[in-house]
């Protein structure tokens, strides 16, 4: 009797853990009893405790046809072998799938469109491993067995096939490092959600050949003694020069539109 009304505590300790989380880290939340209500990501949470509870005591088939249900009611998929720590929180949640191999610590955050997915046909470890206080963007995708490490973030729409350093941020696709630690501003809760400044690899990329076109214009005109930019471009028949340059400023600062050319 102490036994089980010990495990009772614990649950309950755990669904308000969830709930402040909710609290703690989605500014639209107000009160507990609207997240507790209206919530579907912490609906999904609470499904897959029961689901899991079974599939770890060989009760696989009840395990897989409550998640099916949980699927049904919230749009979220999380197969019942998935081990998920201490205060997750999916938001929004429409559209996470979260694979039967994937591990996942605590204080992890997830967005709506996320996937944690396999590439092997294998019964093995496939899916990725999220270690404590990752935060994983709308849409991204993460593939295989690998391994996002601690306080790490991949940015929306991003697509990791390897493993990831803790601390550090990932965009694009495949998914690239592109802001370290020290650059990056966390709020009081751990959570950076500057996903809109985080810079353009690719984008800097052609920033720098652009200017080095520039360069060897100039250099080129001055050895054929003519004023730079006299030169027209054979596509549009619009002079080439340093103006063209500022067009492809794409890695400033205070660009918020995701570095793309207006």
């Amino acid at each position: 009797m102490q036994e089980r009304n010990g495990q009772k505590r614990g649950r309950w300790a755990l669904l308000r853990e969830d709930i402040e989380c909710v609290l703690a880290r989605d500014p639209a939340a107000r009160t507990r009893i609207e997240v507790f209500c209206t919530y579907p990501g912490l609906h999904a949470v609470l499904i897959h405790r029961v689901a899991h509870g079974l599939w770890v005591r060989k009760a696989k088939f009840s395990a897989r046809l409550i998640s099916f249900f949980g699927r049904m009611l919230t749009n979220i998929d999380i197969h019942p072998g998935a081990t998920i720590g201490r205060r997750f929180f999916i938001d929004h949640g429409a559209g996470v799938v979260i694979g039967e191999t994937a591990e996942i610590g605590d204080d992890v955050t997830l967005y709506h469109g996320v996937t944690l997915g396999g590439t092997s046909l294998s019964r093995g470890k496939r899916h990725p491993t999220l270690e404590s206080g990752t935060l994983v963007g709308a849409g991204a995708k993460i593939l295989g067995p690998v391994r996002v490490g601690s306080r790490a973030n991949v940015g929306a729409n991003s697509v990791v096939i390897s493993d990831v350093p803790a601390g550090m941020t990932v965009v694009g696709i495949p998914g690239r490092i592109v802001l370290p630690p020290e650059a990056r501003r966390i709020t009081k809760h751990g959570i950076d959600l500057d996903h809109h400044l985080m810079p353009d690899p690719v984008g800097k990329a052609l920033h720098c050949m652009s200017e080095r076109i520039v360069q060897l214009e100039a250099r080129l005109a001055a050895l054929e003694h003519r004023p730079e930019g006299e030169v027209e471009c054979a596509r549009c028949s619009d002079p080439c020069g340093a103006g063209a340059v500022e067009l492809l400023r794409l890695d400033e600062p205070h660009r918020t539109d995701g570095g793309r050319p207006r």
